[in-house]
């Protein structure tokens, strides 16, 4: 179980990082390629929406290939498509960015997965929570680096680059793939009795073979994670998207300044992915969200009420969003029993929330230009919160009654 975790950890590390990349060079980009700004949007704008449209193609693959080809099958297509965002034109730059945007859409799927049938049950949050550091380690030292590598080497390059850590997951997950095959008991008749091979051997001591139909409680629970995950990625992609110039506009701050602020919100995600399963280990089941949903409220509030203080809400919302993650996507390793059910529920909460994450900030971007403030926005991010929160704990105490 540690080799899996690890080799979580080295995927989550490339399930970020692709997206981000671009975004610090994004003016070498457009001025070598001629991408106009409805263009360089798409680098970012495109691989989360293919999240949200995408999502059936990964359940698909998950249950006919299984989740460790669908691993291997997510790293290729991201080196694949860093490859040729790399090396081409726009339309060869917008088209790798597709595939990496595909690719990344197995890796989301299929993490929850894995999560559920190797970990066992009372670590499941600290798992996620790993999963969810990860992503966010990757994004901040793509975030931090890329900048520097294009100054040395060119933007092409400094793209490439990063496909260094995909090679790095892809001979991982081949070694470990190896191990376990050389490690695997002979087959028993009993093998494959809940229809999925190993799931019986995944569940934790003492369990019966799971039924295959999700009941009612489940489907109930994974309906209020989709409003709950949809408004966490409004609130994050929202938040990520216009916080430095809402700063820049309302307290005056420079460039580097509001981006350094805001890069906050993004490094304090870190905490709240490691704190989740540690007070998820010593309280009941809906404090960590309660304690998630308080955080959340507190960055679009104190922008409001007490903007001065914009350095403590950027850190505050950002130990919210990466707790917020890791607490939604513990109960769906929590409550799925099968391989299948923990795809589908994490495929149809994914699809919602990238749903919202793609409409979310051109509509603040919206009202910002249509009201002449960002008072409109930071509401917008506090309804997102708000449905967070409502949404969340109902679907934490449902969980717990299960």
């Amino acid at each position: 179980m540690p080799w899996v975790i690890v080799g979580i950890v080295i995927l989550a590390l490339n399930l970020r990082a692709p997206i981000i990349a671009p975004t610090a060079i994004l003016g070498d980009i457009q001025s070598e390629t001629g991408l106009n700004a409805v263009g360089a949007g798409l680098l970012t704008g495109l691989p989360i929406l293919l999240f949200a449209v995408a999502t059936p193609l990964a359940t698909r693959t998950i249950g006919r290939w299984g989740a460790e080809a669908t691993v291997f099958a997510c790293l290729t297509g991201v080196l694949a498509g860093t490859v040729l965002r790399s090396v081409g034109p726009a339309w060869l730059v917008l088209a790798g960015t597709a595939v990496i945007g595909l690719s990344l859409t197995l890796g989301n799927i299929v993490v929850p997965v894995i999560i559920r049938r190797e970990v066992p049950w009372d670590r499941v949050s600290l798992a996620t929570g790993l999963y969810s550091a990860g992503m966010n380690v990757g994004s901040m030292a793509t975030l931090l680096g890329t900048g520097p590598l294009a100054a040395a080497v060119g933007w092409r390059w400094a793209l490439v680059l990063w496909g260094v850590p995909t090679v790095i997951g892809l001979a991982y997950w081949s070694a470990l793939v190896r191990r376990r095959i050389r490690n695997r008991p002979p087959p028993t008749p009993t093998d494959g009795v809940s229809g999925e091979p190993g799931a019986a051997a995944a569940r934790p001591s003492g369990d019966q073979p799971p039924s295959t139909v999700p009941t009612p409680q489940f489907r109930r629970v994974m309906w209020l994670l989709v409003i709950t995950f949809s408004g966490q990625s409004a609130g994050y992609y929202t938040t990520t998207t216009w916080l430095p110039s809402i700063l820049a506009d309302s307290q005056g701050l420079g460039t580097s300044g509001s981006g350094a602020t805001a890069s906050l919100f993004q490094v304090a995600a870190i905490v709240g992915a490691l704190g989740v399963p540690l007070l998820a280990a010593r309280t009941r089941p809906w404090i960590p969200m309660a304690a998630v949903a308080a955080l959340w409220l507190s960055l679009p509030l104190g922008l409001l009420l007490a903007p001065e203080a914009y350095v403590l809400w950027s850190i505050t919302g950002g130990v919210a969003q990466g707790g917020g993650f890791t607490a939604i996507f513990s109960i769906i390793a929590r409550l799925a029993r099968t391989d299948r059910q923990a795809a589908a529920g994490s495929a149809s909460v994914q699809t919602g929330g990238y749903l919202a994450a793609t409409v979310a900030p051109p509509l603040a971007g919206w009202l910002h230009t249509t009201t002449e403030g960002w008072t409109a926005p930071i509401l917008l991010i506090l309804v997102a919160a708000l449905s967070f929160t409502l949404a969340g704990l109902l679907a934490a105490r449902a969980s717990s009654r299960s």
